[in-house]
């Protein structure tokens, strides 16, 4: 099994179900170089794990994650072997959350922006707050959206809301996400972790081999999106983080957060 940094990635529970925190509370989640490394490590040490039947994944304080940390993005952009390994971790966070054989229930509990939006989406049942948003600013920031977005929205809702949402950035509220079909369930803000964790019980008690095999079958449809786009979209995603446009839209929109302008804070605010 891999280490995970329980630091910044806390497992908790007992039992048939595991709740996986996003424990960087201070920066909304935002994800960091531990954060990520432990993203790719934990499904992979839970699958082995023959107790657990069912994960809920949630964020710690008022945020489900914020997408990456800037701190985190500069140096993705300006050192290229680290940018290289960086990228094939992300590949690894989303094909092994789609080989994960146990149901994964994701609690939103406040914004899901960039990759927090990615792993909601690549969730097997989205449980929203009504205080929560999606956003994938990837393209408002200079770089390709490579993860969850481009495989699983056009498989969500139809290709033409896919296309508006990723190439714009725009927010996609919890009622708004609901009815196109990036959430299962819209529920009170205060429940929301509650309601995941109800049902992530029921389906830890259901058979499990019909149950992993039905899912299995399902994700089969999102593998096809691997296979074909994945390597473009992460390979075009290396690409524009060595780009200077990047670092140019990503000082000022570090700048714009230090100093407390809409501008910096919009996406997550």
């Amino acid at each position: 099994m891999d280490r995970i940094d329980t630091e910044v990635l806390r497992i908790e529970g007992a039992g048939p179900v595991r709740t996986v925190v996003m424990n960087r509370p201070d920066r909304l989640n935002a994800v960091d170089e531990r954060l990520h490394r432990a993203l790719a490590a934990v499904w992979r040490n839970l699958a082995l794990d023959e107790e657990v039947r069912a994960v809920v994944l949630t964020g710690a304080g008022r945020a489900f994650s914020a997408g990456g940390d800037t701190d985190y993005l500069t140096r993705v952009s300006e050192d290229a072997q680290y940018r290289y390994s960086t990228m094939a971790e992300a590949r690894r966070i989303v094909t092994e959350m789609l080989a994960f054989p146990k149901p994964i229930v994701a609690a939103v509990n406040g914004p899901a922006v960039g990759l927090g939006c990615s792993l909601a989406v690549l969730a097997d049942v989205v449980f929203m707050s009504d205080k929560a948003f999606f956003a994938d600013p990837h393209v408002n920031l200079g770089v390709v959206a490579a993860d969850g977005g481009v495989l699983a929205w056009p498989l969500m809702m139809s290709i033409l809301r896919a296309k508006e949402y990723l190439l714009t950035g725009d927010r996609i509220d919890a009622v708004t996400a609901e009815r196109i079909g990036l959430a299962n369930h819209v529920v009170s803000h205060e429940t929301v972790l509650e309601r995941a964790l109800e049902l992530a019980e029921r389906l830890a008690a259901q058979p499990q081999q019909a149950l992993r095999d039905t899912k299995r079958a399902l994700n089969m449809h999102m593998s096809r999106a691997v296979a074909t786009v994945l390597d473009f979209a992460f390979a075009a995603e290396s690409e524009t983080f060595a780009l200077p446009e990047f670092r140019t839209t990503l000082d000022s929109y570090t700048d714009a957060i230090k100093t407390g302008t809409r501008a910096g804070a919009a996406q997550v605010s």
